[in-house]
C-alpha cells in the first residue's frame, strides 16, 4: 500500500524519514527553525472551537532580559496553553511588556550621563522621545528570548502598557475613580529614593540585615536634673522628634507621662506620651517619635495629634534653615550630631547593633520615609469586594493556602500611593491653575470645557502613575476595554493567572480590585501560585552569591571563561568577585554544555511542586537531556522497523500480543494521570508520569519485547502488523502527550511518525491531545505482562548477584507455580528465552526435586537457575580472598594515626566508606558460599 508523503518544516520527505533523522538529538538544529515556522504560520492565534481558555502573561519589564524566574514561569504557562490548545479550546496567551517606569528611565538616564548630559538638559518632551527611541531599538530583548523558550504567545496581539489603547484605559480608570472620590491627593509618608527623587513601592525596597549601632541619648526632663534615655539607630532624625513615647503600663515612667523633655541640640521641648506601640524590653523602654520620618511613628503621631516635622530635602539633606546642620547630607549630619551630643555629655552609650536597612532595588540607596504630597487610591471599598470574590469561590487559589495570605493582606490594606516623581510613564491627568485648584479629566480640552476655564493658564501635574497602576488593568485593558470588544467578551475573565507569591498583593490583589470595579467580573477564575526559583541548596539566586544561572546559557551552552567573566562582571567588591570565580570554577569546571530548550523546560516541569521554593539542580539537566536522547533513539528504532512496511492501516488482519495490549493500557493510564495532574497544576507529576511511560515502559520494555516478534521468522503477518501498529500508535500518542512540555523534539519527530500511525496535519500543536477513552485498559494483559517482566528481571538479578555473564545461556526451572502462571509461561516462552538468555525452561510438577540452584521468587513461584556447585564455590572463594586483602589494606590505613591526622577529611571519609563496602560485600559472598 502506497501512502502520500507528508511534508513539513521538520522533514522534506517522509520516504526516508529514518535516514533523514540525525543519529543524535541536536536541539540547536531544530528549535529556531520550528519556532519561526510556527509563528509565521499563525499557529499561536486562537482557533479552537471549544470553550475559551486565556492566560495573561505577567508583562515583563521592557528593559528586562530573561532570567530563571521568567523561564520557569513561562514554561508553566506555555505548557497549559499548548495543552488546552490541543484539547480544542479557543486558546489565547496574551503577550505584552511593561513600560517599567523607573527601570526604563534609569537605563536612558545612564546613556545620557555617559554623554555628559542629564534629562533636564533635554527637557521632558525630548527625554520621553529619547526613551521611545531606546524602546524601539533595544526594548525587545526579552520578547526575543521568550521565543527561545518556545512560548506560543499570540504575537499578533502583543501589547505595551504605554501604547495608545492601554494609555486610554489608564486615563479612563483614573478619571472614574477620581469622580467617585476613590482617588485623592494627600500629604503622607512614602518610601522615598533620594537618588531617583521619587516615591517607590514596597516591592522596590530590599531590606537586608546590616551592621550598625544603637545610640543611647539622654533627653533632659524639663525642670529637673533627670534624663530619659532614648535608644535609636538613626540619631540624625532626632531633629524632627515630636515626642518621646513610653508604655502606659511601664511603672518606671508612668509619673512622667504628660511632662516635657528637652530635645537635645534643638532648643525645643517635646511631650512624653503613653502608647502601647512601645516595647518595654527594647533599650531603655523609651522611644523617640519622629512622625515625618518613620512609618510606625507616623501612626503614633496620628493617635496623639503630634506635629509632622520634615527635616529632609529630596536629596536626604538636612532642611532646617538656621540649624547648624542645615544642608548637610544625612550621614554627615549624623557624625556631627553624635559628636555634639558627646561634647554636651548627652550620649549615654553606643552599642553595636544589627538592623534591617531598606535600600532601593535600582539605586541601592537607603530609602527614607518621607512626607510628600502624593496621589492615592482609597482601596478599602475596592478591597471588600475583592476579598469576597475569593471567599465565595469566584476565584480559587492553588495551592489553597495562599488564600489565607491574600485575606491577611486585604484585611489590613492601606491606601495605595500611585504617583511617582519621574517622567517616563502615564502622566497623571490632573491640571492646576495659578491658585492651586486641581482639575481632573481625560484631557486638558475636556477639563476646560467641563469647568468653563476658557483661557485660564493651566499646568499639568508633573508626576506619572505607579507602573503597578497600569499593570492592575492588564487583564481587561489588553482586550480593548473600555470598548466592549469581541475579544473582551470572549476571553474575559481569563482562565488562570500564573504568578509567584511575592506579588500576590502588589499585582494580583490590585487586578482583582480593578477588574471587579470596572467590568463587574473577576479578572481570572484561578490563581496558580508557584514557588521562587532557588539554587540546589535552596539559596536565592543573586549576583552577589555568584549562583545566578542564565537560561540561555543552559540552552546554548557557555565555556568556563565566558561564564566566569559573566558572573563577575557586575560585582564591584573584589573579595566577592574572587569567591564567585572560585565557586564557578569548582561547580562548572567545563562550563555549561548546550542542553537545548526542551531539556530546560522538562527540568522546570519536574521541579514545579507546590512549595514556596523551587530548587533548581543543574545535575537534573543531564538526566533530562538523556531523556531526549532516549526518545530520539526510540523514534529512530521505530522508523527503521516500520517505514515501508505494513503497519496495519490497510485491510489486512491485525493480531496483538499481550505486550501490545499492556503498553496500550500503560498509555491509557498515563493519559489519565497527566490530565489529572494538569487540572491541579502538578506539572511535576505530569512530567514524571510521561517520563515513566517513555523511559521505562516504552523504551526499556516494550521496544525490547517488540524485537522478539519482529525478529522471529515464525511471527505471522497479522502479528507483525499488530506490533508495528502498536509501535507507531503509542509513539505518536506519546509525542502528543509530551508536546506541551517539550514542544520542539515532539514536533520534529511527529512529522515523521504521524503518517505511519494514520495521522495527518501540518503541526502537532493543532492535533488533539490524547484522551484516556481513546485507549482500552486490559487488566488481564497488564497482569500477564508484569509477570513476564518480573521473570526476566529475576533472572537478570541472579546473574548480577552471581557474576554470571549477561550473554551466557542458562537453564531455568520453575517450582511451586500456579496453573495461571503455567499458562503465562506457555504464551510467553519466547520472550523469556530471548530476553532472559535461557537455554531451557522446565516446569517442575508437584513433588519433583530441583538440583542445586540459585533461587529467585516471582510472587510465590520459585525461579531456579541451575549452577555448577564446584565452579560456583571456587568463584566465590576467590572473590572472598580478594576482598579480604582489600579490607586489610583499607583498615590498615585507618589504623595509621599519621594518615588520619594528615589526610584531607574527604579522603579519610572515602577510606571509611571503602571499608564499609568491603565488609558488606564479604558478608554477601560468605552467605552465598554457605547457601551453595
Amino acid at each position: 500500500m502506497k501512502r502520500d508523503i507528508q511534508k513539513g518544516p521538520g522533514a522534506s520527505s517522509q520516504a526516508n524519514a529514518a535516514a533523514s533523522l540525525s543519529k543524535s538529538y541536536e536541539p540547536h538544529a531544530i528549535e529556531t527553525r520550528l519556532y519561526e515556522h510556527w509563528e509565521r504560520s499563525g499557529y499561536f492565534s486562537p482557533a479552537g472551537s471549544g470553550e475559551p481558555y486565556c492566560i495573561m502573561i505577567p508583562p515583563p519589564n521592557v528593559t528586562g532580559s530573561l532570567h530563571m524566574g521568567h523561564a520557569f514561569q513561562d514554561t508553566l504557562m506555555d505548557t497549559l496553553v499548548r495543552y488546552h490548545r490541543m484539547r480544542g479550546d479557543d486558546t489565547l496567551w496574551q503577550v505584552g511588556t511593561d513600560h517599567a517606569g523607573i527601570a526604563t528611565q534609569m537605563v536612558v538616564e545612564r546613556q545620557l550621563n555617559a554623554e555628559g548630559k542629564t534629562r533636564h538638559d533635554l527637557g521632558r518632551e525630548q527625554f520621553i522621545a529619547r526613551v521611545w527611541d531606546w524602546k524601539a531599538h533595544s526594548g525587545g530583548t526579552i520578547t526575543r528570548q521568550l521565543r527561545r523558550m518556545g512560548a506560543s504567545v499570540d504575537w499578533t496581539r502583543e501589547r505595551f502598557t504605554m501604547d495608545e489603547g492601554l494609555s486610554h484605559a489608564v486615563t479612563e480608570v483614573f478619571v472614574r475613580l477620581y469622580e467617585e472620590g476613590l482617588v485623592y491627593r494627600g500629604k503622607r509618608l512614602v518610601n522615598w529614593d533620594p537618588v531617583l527623587h521619587t516615591a517607590v513601592s514596597d516591592l522596590e525596597v530590599m531590606s537586608e540585615e546590616e551592621a550598625g549601632h544603637l545610640w543611647h541619648i539622654r533627653y533632659p526632663i524639663q525642670g529637673t536634673k533627670e534624663f530619659l534615655v532614648v535608644a535609636t539607630t538613626r540619631p540624625e532624625t532626632m531633629l524632627g522628634d515630636s515626642a518621646v513615647a513610653v508604655h502606659p503600663d511601664d511603672d518606671r515612667y508612668r509619673h512622667l507621662i504628660g511632662k516635657q523633655v528637652e530635645l537635645p541640640l534643638t532648643g525645643r521641648t517635646i511631650p512624653v506620651v503613653a502608647d502601647e506601640y512601645v516595647d518595654r524590653e527594647f533599650g531603655s523602654g523609651c522611644v523617640k517619635i519622629t512622625p515625618a520620618h518613620d512609618f510606625n511613628d507616623y501612626e503614633v503621631g496620628r493617635r496623639h495629634d503630634l506635629p509632622l516635622i520634615n527635616i529632609f530635602t529630596v536629596d536626604a539633606k538636612i532642611d532646617l534653615p538656621g540649624s547648624p546642620y542645615h544642608g548637610l547630607d544625612r550621614y554627615d549630619a549624623r557624625k556631627r550630631i553624635i559628636a555634639d551630643l558627646e561634647a554636651k555629655g548627652l550620649m549615654e552609650r553606643i552599642q553595636d547593633h544589627k538592623l534591617m536597612v531598606p535600600r532601593g532595588d535600582r539605586t541601592n540607596a537607603v530609602i527614607e520615609p518621607f512626607l510628600t504630597n502624593q496621589w492615592y487610591v482609597k482601596v478599602a471599598p475596592l478591597a471588600a469586594e475583592a476579598t469576597k470574590a475569593v471567599e465565595d469561590g469566584r476565584i480559587r487559589f492553588v495551592p489553597e493556602s495562599w488564600a489565607k495570605t491574600y485575606y491577611e493582606w486585604m484585611r489590613n490594606i492601606q491606601d495605595w500611593c500611585i504617583s511617582r516623581q519621574i517622567w517616563w510613564g502615564h502622566r497623571i491627568p490632573a491640571w492646576y491653575d495659578d491658585a492651586g485648584a486641581v482639575y481632573v479629566g481625560r484631557s486638558e480640552t475636556e477639563v476646560r470645557k467641563k469647568h468653563g476655564l476658557a483661557d485660564r493658564p493651566l499646568r499639568q501635574d508633573d508626576d506619572v502613575l505607579d507602573t503597578w497602576f497600569s499593570s492592575a488593568l492588564w487583564p481587561f485593558s489588553t482586550l480593548g476595554w473600555p470598548e466592549q470588544t469581541p475579544e473582551l467578551k470572549t476571553f474575559y475573565p481569563s482562565s488562570v493567572l500564573v504568578t509567584g507569591f511575592d506579588i500576590i498583593f502588589f499585582w494580583v490583589a490590585r487586578m482583582i480590585m480593578m477588574g471587579l470595579k470596572f467590568t463587574g467580573e473577576v479578572p481570572f477564575r484561578e490563581v496558580y501560585v508557584h514557588g521562587l526559583v532557588r539554587d540546589a541548596e535552596g539559596q536565592k539566586m543573586s549576583k552577589s552569591k555568584g549562583n545566578v544561572l542564565d537560561p540561555l546559557d543552559i540552552i546554548d551552552g557557555i565555556d568556563l571563561e565566558s561564564l566566569v567573566a559573566k558572573r563577575t562582571r557586575e560585582v564591584m567588591q573584589p573579595h566577592l568577585r574572587e569567591r564567585i570565580e572560585r565557586l564557578t570554577r569548582k561547580n562548572f569546571a567545563n562550563g555549561i554544555p548546550a542542553f537545548g530548550t526542551d531539556t530546560l523546560r522538562f527540568t522546570f516541569a519536574s521541579v514545579a511542586t507546590q512549595g514556596r521554593d523551587v530548587r533548581f539542580d543543574v545535575g537534573r539537566l543531564e538526566g533530562y537531556r538523556n531523556f531526549c536522547n532516549k526518545l530520539w533513539n526510540a523514534a529512530r528504532y521505530v522508523l527503521m522497523n516500520t517505514e515501508g512496511k505494513d503497519c496495519g492501516l490497510g485491510t489486512g488482519s491485525v493480531e496483538y500480543t499481550v505486550i501490545d495490549r499492556w503498553i496500550l493500557s500503560r498509555l491509557q493510564e498515563t493519559v489519565a494521570e497527566v490530565d489529572g495532574a494538569f487540572a491541579e497544576y502538578r506539572f511535576d507529576l505530569a512530567g514524571q508520569s510521561i517520563y515513566n511511560l517513555i523511559w521505562y515502559s516504552y523504551c526499556d520494555w516494550y521496544l525490547e519485547l517488540s524485537k522478539v516478534v519482529l525478529n522471529d521468522s515464525a511471527s505471522s503477518a497479522a502479528l507483525l502488523r499488530g506490533t508495528r501498529q502498536t509501535l507507531v500508535v503509542v509513539l505518536e500518542a506519546t509525542l502528543r502527550l509530551l508536546h506541551p512540555i517539550m514542544p520542539f523534539i515532539t514536533e520534529e519527530l511527529w512529522y515523521r511518525v504521524a503518517p505511519l500511525a494514520g495521522k495527518s496535519g501540518a503541526t502537532i500543536m493543532r492535533q488533539a491531545f490524547p484522551r484516556s477513552t481513546d485507549y482500552a485498559f486490559d487488566a488481564d494483559a497488564v497482569r500477564e505482562a508484569r509477570w513476564v517482566m518480573a521473570m526476566i528481571e529475576t533472572v537478570r538479578n541472579i546473574r548480577g548477584e552471581r557474576d554470571i555473564p549477561p550473554g551466557k545461556p542458562l537453564p531455568m526451572m520453575l517450582q511451586d507455580g500456579s496453573e495461571r502462571e503455567k499458562n503465562y509461561l506457555e504464551r510467553n516462552r519466547r520472550y523469556l528465552t530471548t530476553l532472559a538468555r535461557l537455554s531451557s525452561i522446565t516446569w517442575l510438577e508437584a513433588g519433583e526435586q530441583a538440583p542445586e540452584s540459585a533461587i529467585g521468587l516471582v510472587d510465590l513461584m520459585k525461579v531456579l537457575i541451575i549452577i555448577n556447585k564446584v565452579d560456583e564455590l571456587a568463584r566465590l572463594k576467590k572473590e572472598i580472598v580478594r576482598l579480604e586483602k582489600e579490607l586489610i589494606k583499607a583498615t590498615g590505613k585507618l589504623a595509621n594515626e599519621d594518615f588520619v591526622a594528615r589526610a584531607p577529611a574527604e579522603i579519610v571519609a572515602q577510606e571509611k566508606q571503602r571499608v564499609s563496602e568491603f565488609e558488606a560485600a564479604l558478608a554477601k559472598f560468605r552467605t552465598q558460599c554457605a547457601q551453595v
